[in-house]
């Protein structure tokens, strides 16, 4: 078959209506229903529970639905339709994609780095933790005693504990999975056969079939893409997903393109749309998928993006927490948020305007996106500081 041919804006504009833009006008608030099948379309949707602003992930099904109520996250866990997997990063994944990340478990790395010594010195107390879990059902980490000949701090550790660091390692290899999440986020953990459905925990794929259907997933979640933006969705060597990704094209499960500009050539899925425009306005995540492989986002959207959160402060270029605002196909601005909630205020930290972008419009689309998500959050102002060029324009739009 020949080859697509497809100019920068079309490939954005497929690439934008597989990830589910624009934002369709809600006739009713979200169910649980909706945050299901927006996710089924995205593959998976990344974890984040960083609270400056709002855990990224409740961000990125807000970006697609519009306001949404935070207590029916709780209530996707319970249909049991979804659970926790490392896909791309610490993912919420359907079911039926469990037997096909069996390589990501095969190859799991323990964190934090260098712990697989303590779990082989420790070896009695690593299967007392899976008896425990086995005997007295779904645990979190605060719900295991400790024996005192075992430490049980990690000072190099972000989450601190060892009994979290070894659930967290029985879950990285298949043995565990999450059963749930307290009020303070943490995870509970119980046998995964407990937890998944037989016909996808009993369920073998070959590894080369596991493969395909990842890449296919992540193809359809991209409408259009190259073959380094399909390994990195579930995080493949982009040299393991080359050649299956030839064997897709020539069987025409995807179909070359070849993009304005571009020399590689990018994959297009048949079920990709062509809209004749995107509307609408949505703030990105951090981690949203538009955004995350950061050479994509700067091919695509001449977008360069980077997260600054472990950057020095003095060093930061942009801020803090920074979000894409994503204007009809374009990545038009970029602001710094953090939700304020002793003040009940969203701080806009520092506005920047993209080339190319035209200030006031931008301004005026931008502070009507703020409102509604600070509503969505329950703050009841919006602040704006001074740093940024888009800053002064924003405010005004938010004065108007």
């Amino acid at each position: 078959m020949k080859p697509a041919s497809l100019s920068r804006a079309e490939a954005r504009r497929i690439a934008l209506a597989a990830q589910g833009f624009p934002r369709p006008r809600a006739k009713k608030a979200p169910g649980v229903e909706d945050l299901a099948r927006t996710i089924r379309a995205l593959g998976l949707l990344q974890l984040d529970y960083v609270n400056v602003l709002v855990p990224a992930h409740y961000l990125v099904l807000f970006s697609r639905l519009g306001p949404w109520d935070l207590r029916l996250f709780d209530e996707l866990y319970r249909t049991r339709a979804f659970t926790e997997h490392w896909a791309h990063e610490a993912s919420l994944v359907p079911v039926e994609t469990w037997p096909l990340l069996r390589y990501r478990r095969e190859s799991h790395r323990v964190r934090p780095w260098g712990f697989e010594s303590f779990l082989a010195k420790h070896e009695d107390y690593v299967s007392w933790v899976l008896d425990e879990v086995r005997a007295r059902g779904p645990l979190a980490a605060s719900d295991l005693p400790h024996p005192d000949e075992v430490p049980r701090e990690l000072a190099e550790a972000w989450f601190k504990s060892v009994p979290r660091a070894v659930l967290e390692a029985h879950f990285g290899r298949g043995k565990l999975a999450v059963h749930g999440r307290r009020a303070n986020f943490a995870r509970t953990f119980d046998l995964v056969e407990r937890v998944l459905p037989a016909a996808h925990h009993a369920r073998e794929v070959r590894h080369d079939e596991a493969q395909r259907a990842l890449l296919l997933c992540a193809a359809r979640a991209h409408g259009v893409g190259t073959a380094a933006d399909l390994a990195d969705y579930f995080r493949m060597p982009v040299r393991s997903a080359r050649p299956l990704i030839a064997e897709l094209t020539a069987s025409g499960a995807l179909r070359e393109a070849r993009i304005e500009g571009a020399r590689e050539p990018w994959f297009l899925h048949p079920e990709a749309e062509l809209p004749r425009r995107i509307g609408g306005r949505s703030l990105l995540s951090p981690f949203d998928p538009v955004v995350w492989f950061r050479p994509r986002a700067l091919r695509l959207f001449g977008f360069d993006y980077r997260i600054e959160i472990f950057v020095p402060e003095a060093l930061r270029k942009f801020g803090y927490y920074v979000l894409p605002f994503l204007l009809g196909d374009e990545l038009a601005a970029r602001v710094d948020l953090k939700a304020d909630r002793p003040a009940r205020t969203l701080r806009v930290l520092s506005a920047h305007l993209e080339a190319g972008s035209d200030p006031e419009a931008v301004a005026a689309a931008l502070a009507a996106e703020l409102r509604v998500l600070s509503a969505w959050l329950r703050l009841d102002y919006v602040k704006v500081g001074r740093r940024g060029a888009l800053s002064a324009p924003l405010a005004a739009a938010l004065r108007g």
